[in-house]
């Protein structure tokens, strides 16, 4: 019985020393599989500050004034001037395709002359909000006429 008991101690032992030996094995690939990604990952970081450092050096703002200067005439550019600046209540918005909420809209033709300067508005973030019309502004701030 006592051989039985050594027998399978030695057994046991030389597989936990076979167990240990090869989980020491795997260890040693997964810090050399991490230490090669932190590499990998410092190189795109370097690269990456590289990519910006580039991007904001191509995109100085004298530099874009030569070239669109350089090619305003192939491209067909416009002068900036201050008066191509709006707000956003002064655009005017075409008139959108009669909705499914509003039938009677789509079929009537003496509403849709009185309807032509409005803009038909839906609130699309709450769902128990009603759509609604409403006009939109006709003169600028500086009494121009929308288009």
């Amino acid at each position: 019985m006592r051989g039985l008991l050594y027998t399978v101690s030695v057994f046991a032992v030389v597989a936990l020393g076979f167990w240990a030996y090869r989980e020491g094995y795997e260890t040693r690939e997964t810090e050399r599989a991490v230490d090669r990604l932190q590499r990998q990952i410092g190189e795109r970081h370097q690269e990456l500050s590289m990519l910006r450092a580039e991007w904001a050096y191509l995109n100085r703002p004298d530099r874009l004034h030569a070239l669109a200067e350089m090619n305003f005439e192939r491209l067909g550019l416009m002068a900036l001037s201050s008066d191509h600046f709006a707000l956003t209540e002064q655009v005017g918005y075409p008139l959108p395709a009669a909705p499914d909420w509003a039938p009677e809209l789509a079929n009537s033709t003496p509403l849709d002359d009185a309807l032509s300067e409005v803009i038909i508005m839906n609130h699309a973030y709450g769902a128990d909000a009603q759509p609604r019309m409403i006009a939109p502004p006709s003169l600028a701030d500086d009494g121009e006429q929308l288009p």
